[in-house]
């Protein structure tokens, strides 16, 4: 429920008033008790007043003016006793018993039992255990039975008294620890239904939660493989231009030529990247078929027009791969090129691609920088990226330095059988099914 729709609900007449309550002050279990116990001490001792005006003017009740009155004093001090039914209700309940006792004592056959007992009754079976409430209540209804059979000993009518007292005493106790027991059940379960319905809804939040922290991240990792890779292409290009535009306005106008429509592959893969996360259907935008390793030689090449050294094998017969883990190889193998490019410019890089019965192997390996690189201290999430990628399809992830100064990349990619079919051909290979192939070039100028 929202806080606007929580603002318009009317509150409930307990809530009402328990706010009453909290205004003058009765905020806490004791004090709300002590005004009910006043207020249940009125009601008592205007019955009683009602009993003492009527009570003797019937002969056959046996009753004066002024024992109503001594009852009535008794009732009411009972119903006082009521301000601790709720810090002490055993203790409370054990009082009202013993007030009761004088009140039968007085009057055995008018069975006079007020309001206080009736409600500490109730009161110990919502909040003591069962046992302790039937011993309790078991205890009162001996003890009336005793002093009603003692006050009528030998009176006519006196067993018919006795039985009176004893199954008005066992109603008034059990009826009324039984009713109190089972509310505090009902409340009991209500509580624990409201904790399982905030319980659900913390989970479903947390699954939320937990479902858009994960997209981000997969979004953040699209984004950063394709974004990363181009611009920092654009980035070295730029740089080329601006020492031509001096000295050779031709070559700097097809680098800028060049950037150009760098610029326009980027927003389009881009867009098509965002197509995909949206996962939409049908044919149109965003459908495009996302690169596999099939595009590592494309790839190559455009980071040699870069002006990288890059060296790429391949060796055994390419296999068919699961979408996903086809995707990620490439992505992997797209960022360590783009890493060697920002952290280790002019060094050279040798991408090698293993093919074997039962695991594919990437490894890309670059020497020492040649210069230092444009941003030294410049640190992104690339790593980060290609080992979540590699978690992903369940691969061996290493990343590190090697003994001369370089960095290696290498992922070890588990091939089940059930994906060592064979294509037709070596995507990109010759015809000789992709067997070992190694391609060297220069470094051009960046």
């Amino acid at each position: 429920m929202t806080a606007s729709a929580k603002a318009r609900r009317r509150p409930t007449p307990g809530e009402r008033l328990d706010r009453a309550l909290s205004r003058v002050g009765a905020a806490g279990p004791f004090s709300r008790d002590a005004l009910f116990a006043v207020l249940v001490a009125a009601v008592t001792l205007g019955s009683f007043e009602v009993m003492a005006r009527l009570a003797p003017a019937d002969p056959s009740l046996r009753v004066t003016a002024g024992e109503v009155w001594t009852m009535g004093a008794l009732a009411t001090a009972q119903s006082l006793l009521l301000c601790a039914r709720r810090v002490r209700p055993g203790w409370c309940l054990g009082a009202m018993i013993a007030l009761q006792l004088p009140i039968i004592a007085i009057a055995p056959q008018i069975m006079a039992q007020g309001f206080g007992p009736a409600i500490a009754a109730y009161t110990v079976g919502g909040l003591a255990t069962a046992r302790f409430a039937v011993a309790i209540g078991a205890v009162a209804v001996v003890l009336e039975t005793a002093v009603s059979t003692a006050a009528t000993w030998g009176e006519p009518g006196a067993a018919a008294t006795v039985a009176n007292q004893f199954a008005s005493s066992a109603m008034l106790y059990a009826g009324a620890s039984v009713i109190g027991a089972y509310v505090a059940t009902r409340r009991r379960n209500r509580a624990m239904a409201r904790e399982r319905a905030e319980a659900v809804l913390r989970a479903a939040r947390e699954r939320e939660e937990s479902a858009v922290r994960s997209e981000r991240t997969r979004i953040a990792r699209e984004l950063h493989d394709v974004a990363a890779h181009h611009l920092s292409g654009m980035v070295v290009q730029a740089a080329a231009v601006e020492r031509l535009i001096d000295r050779d306005p031709d070559a700097a106008r097809e680098g800028a030529a060049w950037i150009r429509s760098q610029g326009k592959e980027t927003l389009a893969n881009l867009r098509q990247v965002v197509g995909l996360l949206r996962e939409r259907g049908g044919a149109g935008e965003g459908t495009a078929p996302v690169p596999g390793l099939s595009a590592l030689e494309a790839l190559v090449e455009e980071s040699r027009r870069l002006g990288d050294d890059v060296r790429f094998e391949r060796e055994g017969e390419p296999l068919v791969l699961p979408p996903i883990a086809d995707i990620s190889l490439y992505r992997i193998a797209q960022q360590a090129l783009t890493n060697a490019r920002q952290h280790a410019p002019g060094a050279a890089v040798r991408l090698r691609l293993v093919y074997e019965p039962h695991h594919v192997d990437l490894d890309a390996v670059n020497g020492r920088p040649r210069r230092e690189p444009a941003d030294a201290e410049h640190g992104g999430t690339g790593l980060v990226g290609m080992r979540e990628r590699a978690d992903l399809v369940g691969a061996d992830f290493e990343a590190g330095p090697t003994v001369d100064g370089g960095w290696r990349v290498r992922l070890r990619l588990p091939v089940r059988e059930a994906d060592r079919e064979r294509p037709g051909g070596p995507p990109g290979g010759g015809a000789d099914g992709g067997v070992r192939s190694g391609i060297a070039s220069g470094t051009g100028e960046r």
